[in-house]
């Protein structure tokens, strides 16, 4: 059990046998009255985000939230296919699942999935992918790196805008947070 002055954005917490992620939290000591811990708390289940407000008096369980490493092995149809890297079990999501992860997945990939009561409720992609470019417009002799930007898109189907200077086969760093260019590897 832990308090609400012990919350941490990205701590799990457990409440009413739901599962939550702290998105963010303040702590307000108003001018009259007692304190408390404002919060939003993201549900690992369903991704809603509600905000609540805790009494730091208060004791929250904490939410077991397990990480297994595991490998993107190949897509077919609306099946993604994965193998856990500690057993070697294959398993299948499908890309409501995902979400937004199947626009960076490339085959033999690693990447965290969250794992709460043997149930996954959450993929961890990493920060940063390798893609190439798989099409975009050629690029023409003065293009300067601060002159623009064109649509390219990648060999997972992701369009990403990109420099006049970037051709087909570049490839290319994309942070997957946003799914902005970093830079051209």
């Amino acid at each position: 059990m832990i308090s609400p002055n012990d919350f941490r954005t990205g701590l799990t917490i457990e409440i009413d046998g739901q599962a939550y992620i702290v998105v963010e939290f303040q702590h307000v000591k108003p001018g009259k009255g007692a304190a408390f811990v404002r919060t939003k708390l993201k549900n690992l289940e369903t991704g809603s985000i509600t905000e609540r407000t805790f009494n730091p008096k208060e004791k929250i369980g904490r939410a077991h939230v397990e990480r297994r490493t595991t490998q993107f092995l190949y897509a077919a149809d609306d099946s993604w296919n994965f193998m856990d890297s500690e057993n070697y079990e294959q398993f299948s999501m499908t890309s409501d699942d995902l979400g937004d992860a199947t626009k960076y997945l490339k085959e033999n990939m690693e990447l965290h999935l969250q794992v709460y009561k043997g149930k996954i409720i959450g993929v961890e992609m990493p920060i940063t992918v390798e893609l190439a470019v798989a099409e975009t417009d050629p690029g023409i002799r003065g293009d300067t790196a601060s002159g623009g930007s064109k649509p390219a898109t990648m060999e997972t189907g992701l369009v990403v805008q990109v420099p006049f200077f970037i051709n087909a086969g570049d490839v290319l760093r994309i942070d997957t947070r946003d799914g902005s260019y970093i830079e051209r590897v």
